[in-house]
């Protein structure tokens, strides 16, 4: 990528910033790519930050609804995903922790009843273990998974 200045990177920030919500990490990444200065990437970090146009906190509780309710993932898959966008570890379990288990257990149960349909298995057993390898792919934790395998109808 071609420099920039830190002018036009701060316009082109802030634009993409009130268009979406957005990261402080991915922030910094772009602003790395277009070889600004570690001086250049604090002050407009900071002018993102004082203005709001970048919070964290806020990122994070979009990312989570928006992965429950159109990706249909579950927490572990959730929390890896904020990791890797380098959500600090206090903001990453306070939002989570605000998640009921009823949310997850009503997305996995919509989810298994669709996948149940598409499973060839000799058994209950068979049938199970492939919906727990299915559910645990998708980043759901063992006691919501066993609470939807034992319990479909509910």
């Amino acid at each position: 990528m071609t420099k920039i200045t830190e002018k036009d990177a701060l316009l082109r920030l802030t634009s993409l910033c009130a268009r979406g919500e957005h990261c402080a990490h991915e922030m910094r990444e772009k602003m790395r790519r277009w070889e600004l200065t570690d001086d250049e990437q604090a002050r407009v970090m900071e002018y993102l930050t004082d203005g709001k146009f970048v919070d964290d906190e806020r990122y994070a509780r979009a990312f989570v609804a928006d992965k429950i309710k159109y990706g249909k993932w579950g927490r572990r898959k959730i929390e890896q995903a904020l990791w890797q966008k380098r959500i600090d570890d206090d903001i990453r379990r306070m939002v989570l922790d605000e998640v009921d288990d009823g949310e997850y257990i009503a997305v996995l149960r919509s989810l298994l009843q669709s996948k149940r349909k598409g499973i060839k298995a000799s058994g209950d057993y068979e049938m199970n273990m492939k919906l727990m390898r299915f559910a645990m792919g998708r980043g759901f934790t063992m006691d919501i998974i066993r609470h939807c395998v034992d319990c479909p109808e509910e």
